[in-house]
């Protein structure tokens, strides 16, 4: 599976992009959002979704990882397929979406086409829990001001852990070890916890 891809962009429009690196066009799905912050560069870094089914796979980008990991959710819940989440993801921003989540603001999501009643509660009561831890966990890491929680959860999800998993067992560690501050410490604090 693929983190990002790195390269110029030889294709620009709404609705994707082509993305060239080491001889290879990539043919990406982006939003609105991701569009607004490429139109003017001639190269870029893109946070990659892979969507594969039985009949297509398809490539999905976006300018933040934070973006490309709300997609993620968006489109676990039962009923929003790619196309969909993409289109949430161009009307509102990831900030957006998760205020409208914690603050279970149906209205928000049912302005979106193709999302209705049922299927804007649906997203909330699917995602409102996982968008708030995290939250909670991206706060603490911005507050700390800390790259050493960043370099701690690349490193545990490159040993197979899973993002979500890691992300509250670092938020607790940080919270309760308040001293810790090398990426070391972090990772064997959350080690501890992950086992």
């Amino acid at each position: 599976m693929y983190a990002y891809i790195k390269g110029e962009l030889t294709v620009k429009s709404p609705t994707y992009v082509v993305l060239e690196t080491g001889g290879i066009g990539y043919r990406i799905h982006i939003t609105l959002h991701t569009f607004s912050k490429v139109e003017h560069l001639s190269s870029t870094r893109l946070w990659i979704y892979q969507h594969v089914k039985e009949d297509s796979l398809a490539l999905y980008g976006f300018f933040t990882e934070e973006e490309r990991d709300m997609f993620a959710l968006l489109i676990s819940v039962s009923g929003i397929g790619p196309n969909t989440g993409r289109l949430i993801l161009s009307s509102m921003t990831t900030e957006e979406v998760s205020s409208a989540l914690m603050h279970e603001d149906v209205a928000a999501f049912k302005r979106i086409k193709g999302v209705g009643p049922k299927t804007a509660q649906r997203i909330i009561i699917d995602l409102k829990d996982k968008v708030t831890k995290l939250a909670g966990t991206a706060l603490i890491s911005k507050a700390a001001g800390n790259t050493s929680l960043d370099e701690a959860l690349s490193a545990l999800v490159a040993l197979g852990f899973k993002r979500s998993q890691v992300k509250q067992a670092l938020d607790q560690v940080h919270k309760s070890n308040p001293e810790a501050t090398k990426t070391e410490d972090f990772i064997r604090l959350a080690l501890k916890k992950l086992s």
